[in-house]
């Protein structure tokens, strides 16, 4: 298996510098991405390859059901080295129907580490057990999880103090929420764009127009 993948690594290496000579020193040379991306560990979800760029143009994040822990400094330190070192201006939160995390949230626990990873889905699924009961299966209720996750991790890496010092110091971060599709390869946009720290402290109607923001 090990010597399958080596012999992958060579033909790719190979066929990259056929098709443009100067590929592997670009890259080499400075990492210049657009974007930054916090996404499921899934390995049917590649970031780069489902939003067809190139390694070079995303800084990626991945874990468990792209779940955005306030404690977990993995994903802050990215975070911080994304927006203020790289100086990535477009913050993704990705996350895809069929999603194994969500589902397994959605289960009876086991008892391992994994369940408490995951307990942020657990306390969406029980938040918005009224809305997700009215859809008409299993099927349907993780796949509107899955969104909701999203719409989560979006408002908590909005509230960071990374993202609350970029807005402070006048710069335009937008942090998305994107959802991917396994059955077709589509990747949907979920509305949820948050621009400015305003919508979290600028007023009570402003927070109340963030929190619909993402329930919508």
């Amino acid at each position: 298996m090990l010597s399958d993948l080596f012999a992958r690594n060579r033909a790719w290496s190979e066929r990259r510098k056929l098709e443009e000579p100067g590929y592997f020193d670009r890259l080499a040379s400075r990492q210049n991405p657009e974007f930054f991306w916090i996404g499921c560990s899934d390995s049917r979800v590649p970031a780069n390859v489902v939003a067809g760029l190139d390694p070079g143009e995303v800084f990626v994040q991945r874990n468990v059901a792209n779940i955005v822990h306030s404690t977990d400094m993995n994903l802050l330190s990215a975070l911080e080295f994304a927006v203020e070192s790289l100086h990535i201006r477009e913050v993704i939160v990705c996350g895809h129907y069929g999603c194994g995390g969500v589902r397994a949230a959605t289960e009876d626990m086991l008892g391992g580490l994994t369940d408490h990873w995951l307990e942020p889905i657990r306390l969406l699924a029980r938040a918005y057990a009224i809305d997700l009961g009215q859809l008409p299966d299993i099927e349907a209720r993780r796949d509107r999880l899955a969104e909701l996750n999203v719409l989560e991790g979006v408002r908590r890496v909005a509230e960071t103090p990374i993202l609350q010092r970029a807005w402070a110091a006048g710069h335009g971060v937008k942090v998305h929420g994107l959802i991917y599709g396994l059955k077709d390869g589509v990747l949907s946009d979920l509305d949820c764009t948050i621009t400015r720290a305003s919508v979290f402290s600028e007023t009570p109607e402003g927070r109340d127009e963030s929190k619909r923001k993402g329930q919508a």
